[in-house]
């Protein structure tokens, strides 16, 4: 398996992409970001990508989809790992706004 090191600009843009979205979410909460948190994001982005690469690795493998010899998207596994990255950001900043939500719920009006 040969890997290339010439990507289309497109995945840059991806990566640049997603980077962004995760700062911009990142500083956006930074109140309620503490040093575990940012283990839990390392952590999370790295077994993430793990699966991720293990499932392109099982796809190129058998046949479901290929890549030209030569155009392997390496590109595509940062890409991932920010995007996990970016993906729980979202996810703390939807569980934020909810948590600060509760006495509607617990107000009977039907919204939990």
């Amino acid at each position: 398996m040969s890997i290339g090191v010439q990507f289309s600009p497109g995945w840059y843009a991806l990566f640049v992409a997603f980077f962004l979205a995760w700062l911009t979410l990142a500083l956006f909460r930074r109140k309620g970001v503490e040093r575990k948190e940012a283990k839990e994001q390392f952590v999370l982005g790295l077994l993430g990508s793990c699966a991720l690469v293990s499932m392109e690795i099982f796809a190129t493998s058998t046949n479901l989809w290929t890549y030209v010899p030569q155009n392997w998207p390496v590109m595509l596994w940062p890409t991932y790992f920010v995007a996990i990255l970016f993906g729980y950001q979202l996810l703390r900043l939807v569980e934020g706004f909810f948590s600060k939500n509760t006495p509607a719920r617990s107000s009977g009006l039907g919204l939990g």
